[in-house]
């Protein structure tokens, strides 16, 4: 099996917060717009999660579009996690928050005693891949209820949240530059791009009268989607390309 997880690129990271994003605004817009109600949302979503996730586990390399369309519906799962613990059992976003970040404390330490790593360049097993997604699910419901807690409960307010969760991760990136550990600062950097981009999403999507631009959850949902796409359609179409010239190159 060849590396199941793409390359940490810039692009990676657009693409990323935009995924975020789209699990804010898209699972707002399946509940409340297209009435399916919060039960039959979560249904949907997390049938689609299952099914795109056992594509991925099936293939034996890193598919741009299967491990993106993953991403973005485990957004999706992650954030319907935590809005159902918050809305319908009304536990505390600070409780929420910890137990999350207990969770996932707990999924990088059996993952780093069964494996001896955390790195994400050798996701080449299937109990590796199994662990990655378990923490890609967690970083997302952590960073839900971590970027709730500081713009809703604390009142920073969406566009406080964009610029105070955007300076944490540029002070993590600072810290990878001049030689921080690089997994430490992948995944501080991953779980805070959750917030990041629920606040993003919030700030373009919400009416003025709750702080935001008023563009509202379908254009917002549509506009990141479209970049989204295009922007996997083209590391599908570069990936492609390079296996083709490595292909002659070896002959």
């Amino acid at each position: 099996m060849l590396n199941k997880v793409p390359e940490v690129t810039f692009i990676f990271w657009v693409i990323k917060i935009m995924s975020t994003t789209v699990g804010e605004t898209g699972a707002d817009y399946l509940a409340v717009h297209v009435g399916l109600g919060v039960a039959a949302t979560h249904l949907v979503m997390a049938t689609l999660f299952f099914l795109a996730l056992s594509l991925q586990l099936r293939a034996r390399r890193y598919m741009p579009w299967i491990y993106w369309v993953t991403v973005v519906l485990v957004s999706i799962v992650g954030t319907e996690i935590t809005d159902f613990l918050t809305d319908k059992l009304e536990i505390s976003l600070y409780v929420s928050t910890s137990a999350f970040a207990v969770v996932l404390a707990a999924i990088f330490v059996a993952w780093y005693a069964a494996e001896r790593t955390l790195s994400i360049h050798t996701i080449i097993t299937k109990r590796r891949e199994l662990f990655y997604w378990a923490a890609i699910l967690f970083t997302f419901a952590l960073g839900t209820a971590a970027g709730d807690l500081a713009t809703e409960a604390l009142g920073l307010g969406f566009d406080v949240g964009v610029i105070a969760f955007g300076s944490l991760i540029a002070v993590i990136g600072a810290a990878y530059a001049l030689n921080g550990n690089a997994v430490l600062t992948f995944w501080l950097a991953y779980i805070l791009t959750r917030p990041l981009g629920a606040s993003l999403g919030d700030l373009l999507s919400q009416a003025r009268d709750y702080g935001g631009l008023g563009l509202g959850t379908i254009y917002t949902s549509l506009a990141f989607l479209t970049v989204i796409v295009a922007l996997v359609a083209w590391l599908t179409f570069e990936g492609d390309r390079s296996r083709k010239a490595e292909a002659l190159t070896s002959d």
